[in-house]
């Protein structure tokens, strides 16, 4: 058994008070990758601060901005009317992650802070930089069929595992902290981190800070969204590859455009170069060709995740085509 303290409270100040307490404390909430990580042994917290009684599980729009609590479950987002009305692609991505038992206790924030599913990560017996910083990174030259071909480095290629992530990015989301002294803002896009020479690090939360919420600009792109994923077997399973995709079209002209990508990095992957590409032009399918194939440019694979090269840009055409199509 691996002995810990359990805390509960009841306000953000109080749960960010009692982390300072401890530097090897951890918030817990819905639990579904903490309490998996603990029984292998990856993390060992001497507190965990149960944060579920926090009121911050709120879905309301405030302006132009939709605003999301940290605390609000997957399933609350995937099915709020709120959500699938001004932001669909949120509610497809959720709804193509995990199963519907763990999106009814998985929370939004737990969602952005769970780590990769890499074998050599859950396995403490196999060198990995991300769990043991120095120790080697097992998956290159070893079994990395799901692992990265964006971004990755010498330490580690391992992917982010998150669905919701990806429409996140997509979808030009700010994340609200909050530490002792106050809130700060940070980009989605700059939230999480890629390996690097910091594999262990997977994000730029900082030790003494909370996710609060998120606001996301409402758009013009509900309309023709879609989330593609294309992986294993049909439900309860990480994505090889998974393209999030909004479109707003006027005379079958692309006049605001959102890519982005999942399974591919080790943090949400946003296709810029591609949304550039196409903003202005007509939605065809040679300019679609055209995207993916800007998306692929500094694409590397690593042996037996090779498939991914291919399968990488013939999904971002599926999910332009499909979303082109909706009516």
């Amino acid at each position: 058994m691996i002995n810990f303290q359990y805390l509960r409270t009841t306000t953000a100040k109080s749960a960010i008070a009692l982390l300072l307490k401890d530097k090897n404390s951890k918030f817990i909430a819905g639990g579904t990758n903490l309490i998996d990580l603990m029984k292998r042994g990856v993390t060992a917290p001497d507190k965990l601060i149960d944060i579920n009684h926090v009121p911050l599980k709120n879905i309301e729009q405030v302006g132009n901005n939709i605003i999301i609590g940290a605390l609000a479950s997957n399933t609350a987002v995937a099915e709020n009317a709120l959500i699938k009305d001004k932001l669909p692609l949120l509610a497809m991505a959720l709804n193509a992650g995990a199963s519907a038992q763990l999106r009814n206790v998985a929370t939004v924030g737990g969602n952005m802070m769970q780590r990769t599913r890499c074998g050599y990560f859950y396995d403490t017996e196999m060198p990995c930089n991300k769990r043991t910083p120095g120790s080697g990174c097992g998956a290159i030259g070893g079994f990395n069929r799901m692992h990265a071909i964006f971004g990755t480095s010498e330490n580690c290629i391992a992917v982010h595992p998150s669905d919701m992530c990806i429409a996140l990015i997509a979808l030009d989301t700010t994340v609200v902290l909050a530490n002792a002294k106050g809130e700060r803002k940070i980009l989605f896009k700059d939230f999480h981190r890629l390996a690097g020479d910091t594999p262990q690090l997977d994000n730029n939360l900082k030790p003494d800070e909370m996710i609060i919420r998120l606001e996301i600009p409402v758009n013009n792109l509900s309309k023709n969204s879609h989330y593609t994923k294309v992986r294993d077997r049909a439900s309860y399973a990480f994505a090889l590859i998974s393209v999030a995709v909004g479109l707003e079209i006027v005379n079958n002209k692309i006049t605001d455009v959102r890519l982005a990508m999942g399974g591919v990095a080790h943090k949400p992957w946003r296709l810029t170069e591609s949304e550039n590409f196409l903003k202005g032009k007509e939605a065809t399918l040679e300019n679609f060709e055209q995207a993916a194939k800007l998306a692929m440019k500094d694409a590397k694979g690593f042996g037996e995740n090779d498939f991914k090269l291919k399968m990488a840009p013939n999904s971002i055409i599926e999910a332009l085509t499909v979303a082109k199509s909706k009516a």
